[in-house]
């Protein structure tokens, strides 16, 4: 990095000028990848423009400086230097918090950076914990994901991409969530934002989801109201459940049957992927009347994945019974629960 260049990116974004702020700049620039840092450049830009856009005024409202500090520094968690055995917000908040430290910060302002960083990623909170936190978590929430993006002043955002270009962002910045938490599963528990994405990049109920937890808290706690479906405690039983939930009309019940990504072909030809497009076939089967008898052919079970093949009849969608043969593979679920992976009616 030359020694024009911080000058002119600070000359031409107008960015508060202090021996903190051009610490933070160094550093930054030094210990995150070109995508993360202009991110962290580009969140400090848009979350001025929002404050201004609520009719908050730099020194009076809020402190420029600290705002300044906490987007540049949101992702050091995900640097080489942050990288610790904390969820990345945390760990960037705490490496950020030393950051700050060594050069004399005060610890009130030192907590509010903490709390801007360790909460960017933590809807509902941040707005809550003072007006430096909630601008970094608002203007970090625009470049990641557009969030207000409507209310900036016209041609910002272009301006502001020339000068530090996005690099594909909001992937990049996945990926490396996704790497740190393979290398270190522990950073990425259950039910937060980099479990969440961790969660995607492994095999389907390696990562347990909130059900999974609770049926593996050792209370003995059953499901009631609108989660009280049986599951299917073997491969045989998935085919009788999905006649039955057929029968009652129950599309939550027989969309409980596959996984969120399973393959599902509900005529020939035709192949969906996903919850959604699997919830829309099998509810034109319940409207259209279609009634299935599905008669055991072969099985093979293998650990938690099974290959099964049933003799299907199909009534209701014409004058005359359709017979044949599916093709389905299983998985059981970490409750114990078995669902269909694929499931092709007329594969076989």
């Amino acid at each position: 990095m030359t020694t024009d260049a911080p000058l002119s990116v600070f000359e031409q974004l107008d960015l508060p000028d202090t021996g903190l702020t051009r610490d933070t700049y160094a550093y930054a620039a030094r210990a995150t990848p070109a995508f993360v840092f202009h991110h962290s450049l580009r969140s400090y830009v848009f979350a001025r423009a929002h404050a201004r856009n609520q009719g908050l005024r730099a020194g009076a409202d809020y402190d420029d400086e600290l705002l300044f500090v906490s987007c540049v520094l949101h992702d050091i968690g995900l640097s080489e230097e942050g990288n610790g055995d904390q969820r990345f917000e945390v760990d960037g908040a705490d490496t950020a918090a030393a950051f700050l430290r060594e050069r004399g910060v005060d610890e009130r302002r030192i907590a509010l950076a903490w709390d801007a960083i360790a909460l960017h990623t933590s809807d509902g909170i941040a707005a809550r914990k003072g007006t430096e936190v909630a601008l970094a978590q608002a203007g970090i929430g625009t470049d990641i994901l557009g969030v207000q993006r409507e209310s900036l002043p016209p041609g910002l955002a272009d301006e502001v991409h020339a000068l530090l270009p996005r690099g594909d962002l909001g992937y990049a910045l996945s990926d490396v969530i996704v790497t740190q938490a393979r290398a270190k599963p522990h950073k990425a528990s259950p039910l937060t934002f980099p479990g969440e994405l961790l969660r995607r990049h492994l095999p389907y109920g390696a990562q347990p989801a909130w059900y999974d937890l609770l049926a593996a808290a050792g209370w003995g706690d059953k499901p009631v109201g609108a989660v009280a479906r049986r599951r299917a405690e073997t491969p045989q039983q998935v085919g009788a459940l999905f006649m039955e939930y057929l029968e009652a009309g129950d599309i939550e019940g027989l969309v409980s049957l596959y996984e969120p990504n399973a393959h599902f072909v509900p005529a020939p030809g035709t192949h969906l992927v996903g919850a959604d497009a699997i919830r829309g076939a099998l509810q034109q089967m319940i409207d259209s009347g279609i009634r299935l008898t599905l008669e055991p052919r072969d099985i093979r079970e293998v650990g938690d994945i099974a290959l099964v093949s049933n003799n299907v009849t199909r009534t209701g969608a014409g004058p005359e019974p359709v017979i044949s043969t599916t093709t389905e593979i299983l998985r059981r679920r970490p409750d114990g629960g078995w669902v269909h992976v694929v499931d092709d009616p007329f594969f076989g």
